[in-house]
């Protein structure tokens, strides 16, 4: 009696996943959305202290744009809109937008 048993050679198929782009979450300054209310909406939203949340602020105000955070694109595309609407709630022209990091 002969043992014929056949083996398959195992390979193994890596497959590269690669990591979603972050995206930065950016603060745009405005003269008329009042200090205080931006670091409300950034604590609320972005959980911050006030520490961090009066650092992001002035620094807007003083370069016109702060990245407040980074997160993967639905997450930073979510919080950037319910920041915005947040501010247009209140009737301020107060805006937070999205990019890809690099």
């Amino acid at each position: 009696m002969t043992d014929t048993t056949i083996t398959k050679p195992k390979t193994k198929v890596k497959t590269k996943v690669e990591r979603p782009r972050l995206h930065k979450v950016i603060l745009i300054n405005d003269d008329y959305t009042p200090r205080e209310f931006v670091v409300t909406v950034l604590k609320a939203e972005f959980r911050m202290t006030d520490d961090q949340a009066y650092k992001v602020m002035i620094t807007a105000h003083r370069l016109g744009v702060c990245v407040v955070a980074v997160f993967a694109k639905d997450v930073a595309e979510t919080k950037a809109t319910r920041a915005t609407d947040a501010g247009r709630a209140k009737g301020y022209p107060l805006l937070f937008t999205t990019e890809p990091e690099e």
